[in-house]
């Protein structure tokens, strides 16, 4: 493939991931007996799709996978749950570059949804969106905020 071929994939690549998810069919939103699937991709710094069309009340299976070189992190909850996965995140850094450092946790009433992985990891979670608020869809591992990674979760009434 010639260089030029190349950098004109690439250019198409990054176009594509900026542009907004089409608003999926939420005709049958999923239940605990039969959760809609809802993929989610990570690459680097840039969640796919966004926005995320949820429905209130529905019970989804995210199958995240991390398409990107690097760890990343899904938390998908509310401020408060942003905000506990923000402070865990930033104690679990190490102080040095050779320390190490305890994995990140909260108490398990924080509620929302993390998925931490490797690259080329995936994961399937089931999920039951709340029927109020608003939710946000961040990866909090250091550096990665800064660098964008932050996607949009829209919550739409049946």
């Amino acid at each position: 493939m010639g260089l030029g071929l190349a950098v004109a994939l690439v250019l198409l690549g990054a176009r594509q991931a900026a542009l907004p998810a089409p608003s999926p069919d939420l005709a049958q939103p999923g239940t605990r007996a039969n959760p809609r699937p809802v993929n989610v991709i990570m690459r680097d710094y840039v969640f796919n799709p966004t926005p995320l069309y949820l429905v209130r009340g529905e019970t989804v299976r995210l199958q995240i996978v991390n398409a990107g070189l690097v760890a990343h992190e899904l938390v998908l909850g509310d401020a408060g749950v942003q905000g506990a996965w923000a402070a865990a995140n930033a104690a679990a850094t190490p102080p040095s570059a050779f320390a190490s450092a305890p994995a990140a946790s909260v108490p398990a009433t924080t509620g929302g949804v993390r998925a931490l992985l490797a690259s080329g990891e995936s994961v399937s979670i089931d999920y039951e969106v709340p029927h109020d608020g608003s939710l946000e869809l961040v990866c909090h591992l250091p550096g990665h905020l800064d660098q964008g990674m932050v996607g949009q979760a829209v919550l739409v009434s049946r």
